[in-house]
């Protein structure tokens, strides 16, 4: 994804993004606990219990029996229960508490919970009423009656420097004399993963997977129907006895009302849902030992909310971005259940391959990933069948859109689909522009391997831009598109856990994108200015969620900068050398930090432990 200087049509998305960096934490949440942590190996897991609070009350320590309920007056954020902090109208304090053992050696703790404020105050300036979180002694945020909002809003905060103790997580609401607010709380999760050492690729599990799908859509293409099966293998010594399925997109949604919808599995017996009801256990039927296989299926339905979003509909134009369910990664570390950014992006998975059938009416044009053939289905209708080999997961758009296509010199077949309101000249010079991005990314990287390669325009997205194997988003923006397109081989090509590692490839997508632009980035290292000592180009999306205000800067041009300073080091032969190399070695791959350091360390006589230290990468 690549943020741009929004136009006025995301003032609003800007506005709000501006409120939550207002709410960040009143006490850096990275404050240094009087312990430091263990440096034992991690056991990731999710250790809030009862979170939804649809289990009791127990183990929550509540200032009275009336803070978790499900009483008329407020509704939740999924199932039926909710803490209902104050809203009394006079002097009055609730609490609510729980103690949690985070982990030790866990890279990644992040404690999130989904919030509620509505208020009789009408002051546009005094905060009167006010709710506090805390984990230990460090507060994390204070909101008010000034933070009233429609609807839930979900907070995250890093609180790793906490692993390997055990802490309260804590909630205090307070009013004053006159006039209510309530804070109500719902799906507080602390989850926590990852180690100080990145697993071997041998141990990434399940591995080869392969999608089978069949959908059916209405009139508008705003809903799905069918069937998807995933067949897979256990790459690991140890046993593999489940399965998660990620439902990404269930976090545009409720629990109560799941955008992506799973039913009548097959080949496993289906278990909890998590971490905001994007993650789905399957126990499969029999464990598997390595180098065994399994198949699970089973029905699903996708309803897309209305939004110019990755995962929405811009009135007839329908993007379905992150909807089929693909399946977790596991490795030395566990399961990767991390939970859904609107920051970045979460989505880790391993290369795989699709056949999708789109039954659709003829009046909607569905670009997709991977190549799509067209065939007259019953009346009106016609049946996209699009596949694709060694992606990482598979979207696609429904519309009237206006499409032209072009051949790029090296003979990538390119399409570009756009939405009414974008002009003809300009659809023309985003398809020059793909296909001079996708040549410059092929010469430096490898050849691009997906055969067609899909652009879907539209300066709604509040986004910038967005990339999918084979598929992008995007405004009319020459560099933003020729970013996107770098993703194919960052992110898509040269994998990598995206939410525990997102500069893998967004700093390097943006480096390729300064080179495609006979870029060189002199001197930019230069305007770097760090906030804390705790600001790092690898920090993880738990860190840039409650930093979001620093994420594009630090991620992307401080990430490209160090790249560019990096290649001075090196010269520009190595430094091409290197890359072609190392996108070569992790070809369909999963990347990381240490790997990549040491493929540069490889390549010079240079002792690059100063430079990694200057430039903040860490791992």
């Amino acid at each position: 994804m690549r943020p741009t200087p929004h136009k006025a049509l995301a003032t609003a998305a800007l506005a709000v993004l501006a409120l939550a960096a207002a709410l960040l934490p009143v006490s850096p949440a990275a404050a240094a606990p009087p312990t430091a942590p263990s440096a034992d190996a991690c056991t990731p897991a999710q250790v809030v219990t009862n979170g939804g609070f649809e289990s009791g009350t127990s183990p929550w320590t509540q200032s009275s029996t009336s803070v978790i309920t499900s009483r008329a007056g407020q509704t939740a954020h999924g199932g039926t229960s909710f803490a209902w902090l104050d809203g009394v109208g006079s002097t009055h304090t609730d609490t609510l508490s729980q103690s949690v053992t985070i982990p030790s050696g866990c890279s990644s703790a992040t404690l999130t919970f989904w919030l509620h404020i509505d208020t009789t105050e009408t002051t546009t300036s005094t905060a009167y009423d006010k709710l506090t979180a805390k984990i230990g002694t460090t507060t994390l945020a204070t909101y008010s009656n000034l933070n009233k909002n429609t609807g839930y809003a979900q907070k995250s905060f890093d609180v790793s420097a906490f692993a390997g103790q055990t802490v309260t997580v804590a909630f205090t609401g307070t009013e004053d004399s006159s006039l209510r607010t309530s804070f109500v709380l719902d799906d507080i999760a602390l989850a926590t993963s990852g180690t100080t050492t990145p697993p071997a690729d041998s141990t990434r599990t399940p591995a080869a997977p392969a999608y089978t799908v069949s959908l059916s859509s209405n009139t508008s293409g705003t809903t799905w129907t069918g069937h998807e099966s995933a067949t897979f293998t256990n790459a690991s010594s140890t046993a593999l006895s489940e399965v998660y399925l990620r439902l990404w997109d269930n976090y545009h949604g409720t629990c109560s009302a799941m955008p992506i919808a799973v039913s009548n599995v097959s080949g496993g017996t289906a278990g909890a849902l998590s971490v905001g009801c994007t993650a789905l256990q399957i126990s499969l039927a029999s464990p598997l030992a390595q180098g065994q296989s399994a198949t699970i299926g089973f029905d699903l339905a996708i309803t897309v909310p209305s939004g110019a979003d990755r995962f929405g509909a811009d009135g007839a134009f329908v993007n379905i971005g992150n909807a089929l369910p693909v399946l977790a990664v596991k490795d030395a570390a566990g399961w990767h259940l991390d939970p859904y950014t609107n920051n970045g992006e979460s989505f880790y998975s391993l290369a795989a391959d699709f056949k999708v059938t789109l039954d659709h009416p003829t009046s909607l044009l569905v670009p997709a990933t991977g190549t799509s053939v067209d065939t007259a289905g019953s009346s009106g209708r016609t049946v996209t069948t699009a596949t694709a080999s060694k992606v990482r997961d598979f979207a696609w758009a429904a519309g009237p859109f206006s499409k032209i296509s072009g051949t790029s010199p090296a003979g990538t077949a390119i399409n570009i689909y756009s939405v009414s309101g974008i002009s003809s000249s300009d659809s023309q010079s985003m398809l020059a522009t793909a296909k001079s991005a996708v040549d410059a990314h092929a010469a430096r990287f490898g050849a691009y391997p997906y055969g067609e390669l899909d652009a879907v325009i539209d300066n709604n997205y509040w986004f910038g831009g967005m990339e999918y194997p084979g598929f992008v988003l995007d405004l009319v923006s020459t560099t933003a598109l020729t970013h996107e397109i770098g993703h194919q081989w960052f992110y898509g090509i040269v994998g990598d856990d995206e939410y525990n590692s997102p500069w893998l490839d967004e700093a390097f997508t943006d480096y390729a994108t300064d080179l495609a632009q006979n870029k060189t980035g002199t001197s930019c290292w230069n305007s770097v200015s760090w906030t804390s000592s705790a600001e790092k180009i690898t920090n993880s999306m738990a860190y840039w969620d409650a930093h979001s205000s620093r994420y594009s800067t630090v991620v992307y041009g401080y990430g490209k900068c160090a790249l560019h300073d990096l290649r001075r080091v090196l010269g520009d032969t190595v430094m091409a050398k290197l890359l072609k190399d190392y996108a070569t070695s992790h070809w369909y791959g999963v990347s990381t930090t240490s790997e990549f350091k040491a493929a540069a360390q490889a390549a010079t006589t240079t002792d690059l432990t100063s430079f990694w230290t200057q430039h903040r990468i860490d791992g």
